[in-house]
């Protein structure tokens, strides 16, 4: 893996947020389950988009990828084949995982799920669970993702925690609906994450299906309905937006393109934090831009809906006056890398004062970060990321080792962050 020098420089420009990763999942997935031809427009080939891809291609969906659109012939198409024992590399997608798990049981045969990464350390109790009580097989080993499932999901009352990830929760939305039964899930503790399954109700609604949603504590869904093919454009990410609009706090001057104001990606409450930091958002013809107005304010950021936003918003916190608290998200700590601590360490090396809490952050914020020091991204994509914006605020040049893993969910970020005017003056200074 590589390193990347960056010089401390403000961004200034247009930038093309990329499509949602969170959308672009959802609809690969309901178009591959419908019976007929979708064309799925603004598709960003991220690994973990990639992983979704392929995944459903195991599963008898025929996809052809062209630029930036892909063409789906759903599974149920009764020329689409699909092996009785077949293998799902999700690489380090915990989406494509926790997706695909209940759709593979669907059909008859087995299907082993693989990856790599901390893929293997996320937890699947909550299906384990479900597999034991429905007497499906699996076998699965500590600690690395190797998972073989073997059986058919019968429809019911599923309990499932509302603490934990919401991912589990989509993964039955999406497959319930085509059991021959009535289904419910049934939410046991408070709901997080709620924008996510929010996400995932409004694609499924717009490929034909329909769920009742008893204010996020009972799931209702009606078995025996159909997937309907359509076209459809997945809109711009806010959790890549995240980051630019963090960069805009801290003196940038980016305006961002293709974002939804009336989205409801979860991640749109970082228009909502910066705001209440001092930052003020407008919505012109040309795009999105934000500007403090005066000095940053702390605040107190719950963590709990938008955990991917959580490491980008700590960077603006270490520049912000005052201590500000982050809250309820303890989750950080089970994501590719746990992310409260690698974001602690890497800025504490920037120079800023933070230190951890069991579920949180408290961060006492300072005039500017000093630099002059190699950072690490833990292999962590958001990490990898954060560091950058950090950079455009550092007295120093900073060094960031084993920046490619921003290719898992941005493949183009540091080509954006050069044009915008990012001091990526060396793509590669050695291993």
């Amino acid at each position: 893996m590589g390193s990347l020098k960056i010089d401390s420089s403000k961004l200034k420009g247009e930038v093309k947020i990329p499509p949602s990763k969170s959308m672009a999942h959802r609809a690969v997935i309901c178009a591959s389950l419908s019976r007929g031809v979708s064309i799925l427009e603004n598709i960003d080939y991220s690994e973990d988009i990639i992983a979704t891809i392929e995944g459903m291609k195991t599963l008898g969906a025929v996809i052809t990828k062209y630029d930036d659109y892909i063409e789906v012939q759903g599974i149920f198409n009764e020329e689409n084949k699909r092996e009785s024992l077949r293998t799902i590399n999700c690489n380090e997608s915990g989406s494509t995982l926790r997706f695909l798990v209940p759709i593979s049981l669907l059909f008859n045969g087995m299907t082993r799920f693989i990856g790599k990464g901390n893929l293997g350390k996320r937890p699947l109790k909550t299906y384990y669970d479900i597999f034991e009580k429905q007497k499906i097989n699996y076998k699965a080993e500590e600690g690395k993702l190797n998972l073989l499932v073997d059986g058919r999901l019968k429809s019911g009352d599923f309990e499932v925690e509302g603490n934990i990830s919401s991912q589990f929760i989509t993964g039955l939305m999406v497959t319930l609906p085509l059991l021959n039964g009535d289904s419910k899930i049934l939410i046991k503790t408070e709901m997080e994450s709620k924008g996510y399954i929010d996400l995932t109700i409004e694609a499924m609604k717009d490929f034909g299906i329909e769920i009742i949603n008893n204010n996020y504590k009972e799931f209702i869904i009606k078995g025996n309905q159909s997937y309907k093919p359509r076209n459809y454009r997945v809109e711009g990410d806010y959790s890549q937006a995240a980051f630019f609009l963090a960069a805009d706090a801290l003196g940038s001057e980016v305006i961002l393109k293709d974002l939804e104001l009336n989205s409801l990606q979860g991640d749109r409450l970082v228009i909502e934090i910066l705001e209440k930091m001092n930052v003020e958002i407008t919505a012109t013809k040309e795009g999105i831009i934000g500007n403090a107005k005066s000095a940053l304010k702390a605040t107190v950021i719950d963590g709990s809906q938008c955990p991917d936003i959580i490491p980008v918003l700590a960077v603006v916190s270490a520049l912000s006056k005052g201590t500000t608290k982050i809250i309820n998200s303890s989750r950080l700590r089970i994501k590719e890398c746990d992310r409260l601590k690698a974001i602690t360490t890497e800025l504490i090396k920037l120079g800023a004062n933070i230190k951890e809490t069991e579920d949180g952050l408290i961060i006492e914020g300072k005039e500017d970060f000093l630099g002059g020091v190699e950072v690490w991204s833990w292999n962590d994509h958001r990490i990898a990321m954060s560091l950058a914006i950090a950079a455009t605020r550092c007295k120093n040049p900073i060094i960031i080792n084993d920046f490619e893993c921003v290719s898992k969910s941005y493949p183009n970020f540091f080509e954006d962050y050069k044009n915008l005017g990012g001091g990526v003056n060396e793509w590669s200074l050695g291993k």
